[in-house]
């Protein structure tokens, strides 16, 4: 018969900064050892944990230290060749995230990895539940979105991530869901693309007011907003948050 320590990871390192807060959020505290620079959720815990590079810059030594009996990953996010590395030596969950059904998926999958699974099941039938009610209230036909993730160059969230299925589920329509994942846009791709919205994230690239002015002089009869790019991009326990502020974005542009 095999015990809870045999069967439930104990040294767990999450390299995924929105599935780091999952952990959190479902009482590893104590199992938790490493995460990222970029695991900045919730920030009064994560302070206490080692540190074990950015998402795309692992340093395996410090992972190699913590001797983990689980890591958590993420295709996008981490590289290949280090995930591929890891798994040389560790068990390594790789996650691979493109709608919110998935992102609901993970979080019950991840929950019966790490012994949460009852809580994890709760959790996704709350986020679920609060998207029903979101996208009870919008219309499909909604207004066209140019999603923006970088500047220098110029990158958009299109067809084919995570990003865009939150659009979809909060009533916009992507402005370049003829493209896929995230393509390099010129200012005449955008202007051709006639966006009624521009949404400058929060992250990766940290979009600002200057920036704000200055994708409105491009497109002066789009509207430009910065948004908080946690809540269309991170797919774990953060959902729990998602609808509510999405709904709040559609009070503001007038779309309630």
């Amino acid at each position: 018969m095999q015990t809870k320590s045999e069967t439930v990871p104990q040294r767990i390192v999450s390299v995924v900064p929105s599935q780091t807060e999952l952990l959190f959020d479902l009482g590893l505290d104590q199992a938790i050892v490493g995460v990222t620079k970029f695991c900045i959720h919730p920030a009064e815990k994560v302070k206490g944990k080692t540190v074990v590079g950015g998402t795309k810059t692992l340093h395996l030594d410090r992972i190699h230290d913590l001797k983990p009996d689980l890591i958590l990953a993420n295709k996008e996010e981490n590289t290949r060749e280090q995930i591929e590395e890891l798994q040389r030596h560790y068990p390594v969950h790789v996650t691979d995230m493109h709608t919110v059904a998935d992102a609901l998926a993970m979080i019950r999958e991840v929950g019966a990895l790490v012994g949460r699974g009852p809580q994890a099941g709760q959790m996704a039938e709350r986020i679920a539940a609060s998207f029903q009610r979101l996208r009870a209230a919008v219309r499909d036909s909604g207004p066209l979105v140019a999603y923006f993730i970088w500047r220098k160059p110029y990158m958009v969230a299109a067809h084919g991530t995570f990003i865009h299925s939150m659009l979809e589920m909060a009533g916009f329509r992507n402005a370049l869901a003829d493209q896929t994942r995230y393509p390099e846009l010129t200012v005449a791709d955008l202007q051709l693309a006639r966006p009624d919205l521009i949404f400058l994230s929060s992250e990766p690239y940290p979009f600002a007011e200057k920036h704000r002015i200055e994708l409105q002089r491009i497109c002066p009869t789009a509207r430009v907003l910065l948004v908080d790019g946690e809540m269309f991009s991170w797919y774990g326990s953060r959902m729990l948050q998602a609808a509510e502020y999405i709904q709040q974005l559609r009070q503001e542009l007038g779309l309630e």
